[in-house]
């Protein structure tokens, strides 16, 4: 989805489901909110060249909370495609003002992009801990030690963090092991990350964190892919409430909330 200074962009297609786009705009200053949905690059392409050529726009900001492609930030051998540095490469090519993302998968794409600034996630997940944990018998806990090294900064909360053993071959989690003081049962749990796609990683989290004596257990995580819907995790009732910002999530369901607002409401 796509908003220009706050108004959302409908797009209309022809019968070859070619776009068909209306833009107009009065200032010479103008701000794309872009809510990821699926490869939209090329409507990015024509709203900035429209608003360039036709509106001579002078600065353009993007609003990209979530990244795409920031997965693949590596590769491995020459047959793999770099997708993030190429994507990367196009947004530079449209030469934003700024461009404006919320907690980067990695920070590859954050070098890979000019004039980035990242927007502060450590209100929301203070707010959640104020509201959802008491710091005397609870706990946060960060899924790997990358993610507790990248949120613990953030927010002053007692932690715990797990290290995963992986079958590099298909992908599935085979151990999780906990490091940390884990409290006396029976504890609430507020698990953070970045990113879930099927929510395997959360579901074994979960389960461990059960195992340890957890009662409620809480999940945010900052993108949430509408895939989670089709995972294991959505229907464990290990979960009492997710909650993820807006995004990429794009479905309703009463056990994940939306919450934080854009820059552009």
């Amino acid at each position: 989805m796509f908003k220009i200074n706050g108004e959302k962009l409908e797009i209309e297609r022809f019968p070859d489901e070619t776009q068909r786009l209306n833009i107009a705009v009065d200032t010479p200053h103008v701000t794309i909110e872009w809510l990821f949905e699926k490869d939209e690059e090329m409507t990015l392409f024509f709203v900035v060249k429209h608003l360039r050529e036709k509106y001579a726009v002078k600065t353009i900001h993007l609003y990209m909370p979530y990244i795409p492609h920031a997965r693949m930030d590596r590769v491995n051998s020459q047959r793999q495609v770099f997708t993030l540095k190429y994507f990367c490469d196009f947004i530079n090519s449209l030469c934003f003002a700024k461009v404006i993302v919320r907690d980067a998968h990695s920070h590859v794409s954050l070098a890979l992009l000019n004039n980035v600034a990242s927007e502060p996630i450590d209100a929301i997940i203070k707010h959640l801990t104020d509201v959802l944990l008491d710091a005397k018998r609870d706990i946060v806990f960060y899924p790997d030690e990358g993610s507790s090294k990248r949120y613990a900064k953030l927010i002053s909360f007692p932690y715990i963090f797990g290290i995963k053993t992986r079958d590099w071959s298909t992908g599935q989690i085979l151990t999780l092991d906990m490091h940390g003081e884990v409290p006396k049962p029976p504890f609430h749990v507020l698990i953070v990350d970045d990113i879930s796609s099927y929510g395997g990683t959360f579901l074994h989290s979960a389960k461990k964190l059960k195992e340890l004596g957890a009662d409620k257990i809480y999940l945010y995580i900052t993108h949430c892919e509408n895939a989670i819907l089709k995972g294991e995790l959505i229907h464990s009732g290990l979960i009492a409430k997710i909650y993820t910002t807006q995004s990429i999530f794009t479905q309703n369901h009463p056990l994940i909330e939306v919450i934080g607002g854009t820059i552009c409401e």
